[in-house]
Protein backbone atom coordinates (compact mmCIF):
# COMPACT_ATOMS: atom_id res chain seq x y z
CA UNK A 1 0.00 0.00 0.00
CA UNK A 2 1.24 3.24 -1.04
CA UNK A 3 -0.46 6.17 1.45
CA UNK A 4 1.84 8.59 -0.36
CA UNK A 5 3.82 9.27 3.96
CA UNK A 6 7.07 9.83 2.69
CA UNK A 7 9.06 12.86 4.43
CA UNK A 8 5.69 13.49 6.30
CA UNK A 9 5.51 14.03 9.99
CA UNK A 10 3.35 11.81 12.10
CA UNK A 11 3.27 12.29 15.89
CA UNK A 12 1.36 9.13 17.27
CA UNK A 13 0.45 9.85 21.13
CA UNK A 14 0.81 6.73 22.98
CA UNK A 15 2.54 5.51 20.61
CA UNK A 16 5.02 3.41 23.12
CA UNK A 17 3.04 0.88 23.51
CA UNK A 18 -0.20 -0.97 22.24
CA UNK A 19 -2.39 0.36 19.59
CA UNK A 20 -0.50 3.70 19.23
CA UNK A 21 2.51 1.61 19.13
CA UNK A 22 1.28 -0.26 15.81
CA UNK A 23 0.08 2.88 14.36
CA UNK A 24 3.28 4.43 14.44
CA UNK A 25 4.97 1.22 13.14
CA UNK A 26 2.46 1.41 10.34
CA UNK A 27 2.93 4.99 9.22
CA UNK A 28 6.88 4.14 9.52
CA UNK A 29 6.63 1.51 7.09
CA UNK A 30 4.45 3.60 5.12
CA UNK A 31 7.53 6.35 5.03
CA UNK A 32 6.50 8.96 7.68
CA UNK A 33 8.48 9.99 9.85
CA UNK A 34 7.63 9.50 13.88
CA UNK A 35 7.67 11.04 16.83
CA UNK A 36 6.62 8.76 19.36
CA UNK A 37 5.63 9.86 22.55
CA UNK A 38 5.02 8.44 25.90
CA UNK A 39 5.24 9.36 29.61
CA UNK A 40 7.29 6.47 29.82
CA UNK A 41 11.01 7.53 27.80
CA UNK A 42 12.39 4.42 28.06
CA UNK A 43 9.69 2.29 26.36
CA UNK A 44 8.77 5.11 24.22
CA UNK A 45 13.10 5.07 22.90
CA UNK A 46 12.50 1.10 22.59
CA UNK A 47 9.68 1.92 20.04
CA UNK A 48 11.95 4.53 18.23
CA UNK A 49 14.93 2.66 18.35
CA UNK A 50 13.06 -0.58 16.72
CA UNK A 51 12.10 2.01 13.82
CA UNK A 52 14.84 3.04 12.92
CA UNK A 53 16.56 -0.27 12.99
CA UNK A 54 13.81 -1.12 10.65
CA UNK A 55 14.88 1.62 8.22
CA UNK A 56 12.34 4.27 9.71
CA UNK A 57 13.47 7.84 11.10
CA UNK A 58 11.63 8.29 14.94
CA UNK A 59 12.07 10.73 17.37
CA UNK A 60 11.00 10.41 20.74
CA UNK A 61 9.27 13.05 23.03
CA UNK A 62 7.52 12.25 26.28
CA UNK A 63 4.66 13.91 28.68
CA UNK A 64 1.61 14.50 30.41
CA UNK A 65 -1.24 15.01 27.68
CA UNK A 66 -3.47 16.38 30.86
CA UNK A 67 -0.37 18.94 32.21
CA UNK A 68 -0.64 21.90 29.54
CA UNK A 69 3.17 22.48 30.01
CA UNK A 70 4.06 19.45 28.90
CA UNK A 71 1.61 19.66 25.90
CA UNK A 72 3.54 22.55 25.33
CA UNK A 73 6.88 21.20 25.80
CA UNK A 74 6.03 18.23 23.42
CA UNK A 75 4.59 20.39 21.18
CA UNK A 76 8.37 22.40 20.91
CA UNK A 77 10.51 19.63 20.95
CA UNK A 78 8.72 17.59 18.27
CA UNK A 79 8.64 20.88 15.99
CA UNK A 80 12.63 21.25 16.77
CA UNK A 81 12.90 17.70 15.42
CA UNK A 82 11.16 18.44 12.25
CA UNK A 83 12.59 22.14 11.67
CA UNK A 84 14.95 22.31 7.62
Amino acid sequence: MDLKLDGKIALVTGSSKGIGEGIARGLAREGAIIIVHGRDKAKAEEVADSISREGGRSYVVTGDLTCEDDVQRLVEKAQAFVRP
